[in-house]
């Protein structure tokens, strides 16, 4: 762990220079805008440890897949968002020597992340080798008002002595990524030069053809006026204008640069110099300062939508706010085209592509606190990629319309090339099944059903109807060869979670189409018309929900995660050695294969999922077996598990959990925040308060609440979106308050009372656990 981040509500600081650990502050200093994103590179050239990384989303290369061993079915490539145009670079020289904090004396330093008005905060004292001080104050910031737009501001200050100094201000689309299979180079130049008061430069990725064209202005200014450029430097996909200033013992100067970054996957290529061009001239009338309040006032508008308030705990209060920030600065829902990759704009691991976490994790955070369309989207961009999961399950052998949605994705095709994921990690089917069913259910939204939500309930029906086969021994239907959401077991037979939410899509699936019958007979023939539905298909699905296997132990009364694992030696993760952990850096993976230790919530996956399925103390039986045998090595853990245990009222452990998950990358619980944060877990983080602490459900189209208060915390506060209204709650010591803030009315149902919340009202509630 670390744990140099200071504790403040609104404010992500790093007070010490710390080389040693800066890929690390990279990650966690991340700023974006939805549209593009970049880790916290430093502006001046910097020789030590670095992973330089700017993103756009959507803009893709398929790198060639790169495996020992070649299997039928395995994908060709890894779709990988890649590192984009540099456009923030400076190369500095004082006194012709260059500034790079790994080659002077670092003499003070902070790094601020304001997440209150989204601004990305730098500042140091610098003793160049000729013992000159500088002090440099740096901020940039990814405009959500213009979100092809960024800018930057960058200070310097003579504290001693006198200084001759060349500014090189780039853009460079010369760029590689660290995790290239072969070594690649992505980009190709096309074009570069300046035109007016601003540079260039336009590339396009090989193989996919994005195009992107990026334009720059600088400006330079000091104490007796503006600096004019002094030469320009030209080559393949790189363009920069050089600046020469003299500077004097407390003189300062102050350097400017805007950019807007365009792409052919949102605009002709013919178009973008002219769109690049106005995206810059929108900006020309205001000042850096105006341009920061631009940026705050739009931060503000979503922070008074999605704000988690906690009076009495600052590093919980921190930990939440930092979270919603990085997924408000990752997702804005405004292209249906767009995902929430891993690790959004902050990293190369795991290629910006799209996970079932987005499902199981990311839509209850903006079904309750954006519009009913951004959710709604997330679900949409499924829907167009429905063909694609078709085409996935055909190359498996699969036939009849069954659908495979892909592990890893950015345009529908698998792109994952670990066996045991690709072809058996099939769970994921489940979720996208799951997402439909819970934004339904939030919303009241039955037309998606008929409109987009069919089609795919009975493209996945139709793979678990393939993928199980009838055991004549058990006389029942099991699933062989899987690998569940335990990551840490792989080729398993009856992995009961799997079992489980494909019998579940089953029933939901029938339930959906007898619903539609109901309603609109003549939809419902021209839907079965559509797929070639018949009862025969029908029947069989009915036949299988009847009759699937789900292993389980007698004596203990609990569902076994797969067979055969009660033949593993039971010790608990208390007995391990910490200095063996996290197992998934010490051990061998046959060790891991053979061992008990589950990495992520697996039974306990489908407690929380369908959880109105199972009585309160069988969740409090299979919580009891399996939790003190999880590690909790997945991002995607502890929220879980911190939700499952405030339902148990078990608020130690619950407020334990939400630690881990709130605080998982900013004191990096897993050694691993280097590579990028773990954002599709961060929506997590907001669950375990709102699902876990306060116990919100949806129950008979009602918002439901439960409050638990952490004896950590005086109180918490929060605002949900449910069916036009808007409810602001407050949860203290002696109770709760839901306050109606918006004109429609809401249904709200409680342990002890259900009533209707008018619009504008408020209603204060004694009970609270």
């Amino acid at each position: 762990m670390k744990t140099y981040i200071k504790h403040n509500p609104w404010q992500i600081i790093e007070d010490t220079f710390r080389p040693e650990y800066n890929e690390f502050s990279e990650s966690i200093f991340a700023i974006g805008n939805g549209r593009m994103g970049q880790r916290a590179n430093f502006e001046e050239e910097f020789s030590g440890k670095s992973l330089k990384g700017s993103y756009l989303a959507g803009i893709y290369y398929p790198d060639k897949t790169r495996v020992g061993w070649w299997k039928n079915g395995y994908p060709e490539y890894f779709a990988k968002v890649i590192n984009s145009v540099d456009w923030i670079g400076l190369h500095i020289l004082v006194n012709g020597q260059p500034l790079d904090l790994a080659k002077v004396t670092v003499k003070s330093f902070e790094r601020r992340l304001d997440m209150q008005n989204g601004i990305l905060y730098r500042s140091f004292i610098a003793e160049m080798p000729d013992g000159v001080q500088l002090k440099v104050e740096a901020s940039r910031m990814y405009h959500l008002f213009a979100s092809e737009t960024a800018s930057l501001q960058y200070k310097i200050e003579v504290l001693s002595g006198r200084i001759a100094m060349e500014i090189r201000s780039h853009l460079n689309a010369q760029v590689v990524n660290r995790d290239s299979n072969y070594d690649e180079q992505f980009w190709e130049s096309t074009a570069q030069g300046n035109e007016g008061d601003h540079i260039f430069v336009s590339a396009r990725t090989k193989k996919t053809g994005f195009g992107v064209y990026a334009m720059l202005e600088n400006k330079l200014s000091s104490s007796d006026g503006s600096v004019e450029i002094q030469d320009t430097i030209t080559s393949a996909g790189y363009m920069a204008e050089v600046f020469t200033v003299d500077l004097a013992e407390s003189k300062m100067c102050c350097f400017e640069k805007r950019v807007a970054i365009v792409t052919s996957q949102n605009h002709a290529v013919s178009q973008l110099r002219d769109v690049a061009l106005a995206n810059l001239d929108q900006l020309k009338a205001m000042s850096y300062e105006q341009l920061k309040e631009k940026q705050a006032t739009a931060w503000q508008q979503i922070w008074a939508e999605s704000d988690i308030e906690i009076s009495g705990d600052v590093a919980a209060q921190q930990a939440i706010r930092y979270n919603i920030f990085q997924l408000n600065q990752t997702y804005t829902g405004e292209d249906e085209r767009l995902n929430i990759g891993p690790k959004g704009f902050t990293g190369e691991k795991y290629g910006g592509v799209t996970y079932w976490d987005t499902e199981a994790y990311c839509i209850p955070f903006y079904l309750a606190t954006q519009s009913t369309k951004i959710a709604r989207n997330l679900l949409i961009y499924r829907h167009q990629q429905l063909d694609k999961a078709i085409e996935n399950a055909a190359k498996l052998g699969f036939t009849n319309g069954a659908a495979l949605y892909p592990m890893v994705t950015i345009n529908g095709e698998e792109c994952h090339n670990e066996w045991e994921i690709t072809f058996e990690e099939i769970h994921r089917n489940g979720a996208i099944a799951f997402a439909i069913y819970n934004y339904v259910r939030y919303t009241g939204d039955q037309d998606y059903i008929w409109s987009h939500g069919l089609e795919v309930l009975v493209a996945i029906s139709r793979f678990w109807a393939q993928r199980v086969n009838w055991s004549s021994e058990r006389e029942q239907y099991v699933m062989l060869g899987v690998t569940g959401p335990n990551e840490y077991e792989n080729n398993v037979n009856n992995n009961w979670y799997t079992n489980r939410i494909a019998s579940w899509c089953l029933e939901y699936t029938l339930l959906c189409l007898e619903k539609l019958g109901q309603l609109n007979s003549g939809h419902l023939m021209s839907l079965k018309d559509k797929l070639t539905i018949r009862t025969e298909e029908l029947q069989k699905w009915q036949h299988i929900i009847d009759k699937m296997y789900y292993p389980f132990d007698a004596q203990r009364n609990v569902f076994l995660q797969q067979d055969g694992f009660l033949d593993k030696e039971l010790i608990p993760v208390a007995q391990l050695d910490p200095a063996q952990r996290p197992i998934n850096q010490h051990w061998s993976w046959d060790r891991i294969l053979r061992s008990c230790y589950i990495k992520q919530a697996d039974v306990l996956q489908g407690f929380y999922f369908l959880e109105e399925q199972f009585e309160l103390e069988a969740l409090r039986r299979h919580y009891e077996f399996y939790e003190p045998l999880t590690v909790h090595e997945s991002s995607l853990s502890p929220c879980v598990h911190a939700i499952l245990a405030a339902k148990l009222d078990k608020p130690e452990k619950a407020y334990e959990f939400y630690l881990r998950t709130a605080r998982l990358d900013l004191d990096d619980y897993n050694n691993d925040t280097e590579d990028g944060l773990h954002i599709t877990s961060m929506a997590g983080t907001w669950m375990t308060i709102v699902e876990g602490f306060a116990g919100m459900r949806i129950k008979d189209g009602k918002l439901y609440l439960n409050p638990m208060l952490p004896k950590e915390w005086a109180g918490y506060k929060f605002r949900v979106l449910f069916r036009g209204a808007t409810l602001s709650i407050a949860v203290h010591a002696d109770g709760y308050t839901i306050e109606n803030i918006s004109d429609t009315a809401a249904q709200i149902l409680t342990e002890t009372q259900a009533f209707l919340l008018a619009g504008q009202s408020k209603k204060q509630v004694s009970q609270a656990r």
